[in-house]
């Protein structure tokens, strides 16, 4: 999923993306059907993973969330974001990763075209939600240390 391919799929549900410069350090908002996201974001794999965050408010969140402050807000934000790390990497995302030979962070995160902070943060929330490990298909997927994952055989 690239960062063009989710401008166009945006485009077809209705959504418009604008490239904007923000008087805040903000990197991404959303405000009815209008996705703006800041032009000071110095990698394209940065703004993707802006961009699914915030098509994650537009599908899960309402009123305006900006003030961190508040517990409910901070829920929402949440939700965001797990929508985004389920999109562009998932527990699918992290295997095929293992299975296209990646053996370090950086390998994962580039292999999956995401950044390594939030690659990082992904793991984190899978490490809170499934700790110490899940099983998925045939496949153990430990969050432990990273990420390691241990691929099962038929006969055992």
């Amino acid at each position: 999923m690239t960062y063009e391919g989710l401008q166009q799929e945006c485009l077809n549900n209705g959504i418009y993306v604008i490239d904007k410069i923000f008087i805040s350090n903000v990197k991404g908002l959303i405000k009815g059907n209008r996705i703006g996201i800041s032009k000071k974001i110095p990698t394209i794999k940065e703004k993707k993973c802006i961009l699914l965050e915030e098509i994650g408010h537009y599908k899960l969140t309402v009123g305006n969330i900006i003030d961190q402050s508040i517990v409910e807000n901070r829920k929402q934000e949440r939700k965001a974001r797990i929508y985004a790390y389920n999109k562009l990497i998932g527990l699918s995302g992290l295997i095929d990763a293992f299975e296209a030979h990646c053996t370090s962070k950086y390998e994962v995160a580039d292999y999956l075209d995401v950044t390594e902070a939030f690659l990082n943060d992904a793991l984190q929330y899978y490490e809170e939600k499934y700790a110490p490990y899940i099983k998925k298909d045939n496949y153990i997927i430990s969050f432990e240390n990273g990420i390691n994952i241990l691929k099962l055989f038929e006969n055992f």
